[in-house]
């Protein structure tokens, strides 16, 4: 049952920001967010994402989250901005509407997984593991020899796991048929033109494109509606010093790397 609006909250639409790489830091700051939604019962949630994506578990918590608000008679629709591919369609596809700039980068649904092979480079430099396992595939993906076949086929049964249900997510949400996401769902991306051709979005517009349709969809005046920000992440001062964003950037992709070794990911990695 939808709720029975607040008088103070009638005329307040949330906004919640999904920016950068989608992981556990991420994922808790947005559930929090959303929670103060629901707490406060706004009618409306305009969801900006500008994300390549990220990690299974914390995309579809968050997906999953969105369904519950949804659930409870708030209106959400999702903004693209630069870039909203993999995990960020994943979440994406959870709000009722979905409005993208006509060049965001977009799409990429699948799955990767990468381990790091540096048998040869250990061999060079006389380095060697003892590894003592429980089961034969305890130690897969370790860095020290290449994969098997059966590890291989093991991984790959993972991957197409991951990936029926990111094509099941997007089908349900976008009110597709299945065979057709997998047409395009094989890690190509679009421009937010592009997508919208195959049924991803639903129109092509900026934030604010997406904030009035929001309103309008709780049948709330566009022009009389505040918004206000939830979850807004923690601005460092670092970043407004000339070259320190640029190099923050670079040790968090290095930092993701290194992280992210070894795990299915919904992520846009060019």
């Amino acid at each position: 049952m939808p709720w029975p609006w607040r008088r103070k909250t009638r005329r307040t639409l949330a906004r919640i920001a999904i920016e950068g790489p989608i992981a556990g830091a991420t994922r808790t700051r947005v559930l929090k967010a959303i929670h103060q939604v629901e707490q406060r019962e706004c009618p409306a949630l305009l969801l900006r994402i500008d994300s390549p994506g990220g990690t299974v578990g914390d995309s579809q918590e968050i997906h999953s989250s969105l369904l519950r608000l949804r659930e409870k008679g708030c209106r959400v629709v999702a903004s693209f901005g630069n870039i909203s591919a993999s995990g960020g369609v994943y979440i994406g596809v959870a709000a009722e509407k979905i409005i993208a700039n006509p060049g965001t980068i977009t799409g990429s649904i699948g799955v990767i997984l990468r381990g790091n092979n540096l048998s040869k480079l250990l061999k060079r430099v006389g380095v060697s593991f003892e590894t003592v396992k429980s089961g034969l595939y305890k130690d897969i993906l370790s860095p020290d020899r290449a994969l098997t076949e059966g590890e291989r086929e093991l991984l790959q049964g993972l991957i197409d796991s991951s990936y029926d249900q990111f094509v099941e997510a997007v089908a349900t949400g976008r009110g597709l048929d299945q065979k057709l996401v997998r047409a395009f769902a094989d890690g190509r991306v679009f421009s937010g033109a592009q997508a919208k051709e195959h049924g991803l979005v639903d129109g092509l517009g900026d934030e604010e494109t997406a904030r009035r349709l929001a309103a309008e969809l709780a049948d709330l005046d566009p022009a009389k509606t505040r918004t206000i920000t939830f979850g807004s992440p923690p601005k460092r001062f670092a970043g407004l010093l000339p070259g320190r964003s640029q190099l923050r950037g670079l040790g968090q992709a290095l930092s993701l790397e290194l992280a992210w070794n070894g795990q299915p990911l919904w992520l846009y990695r060019p």
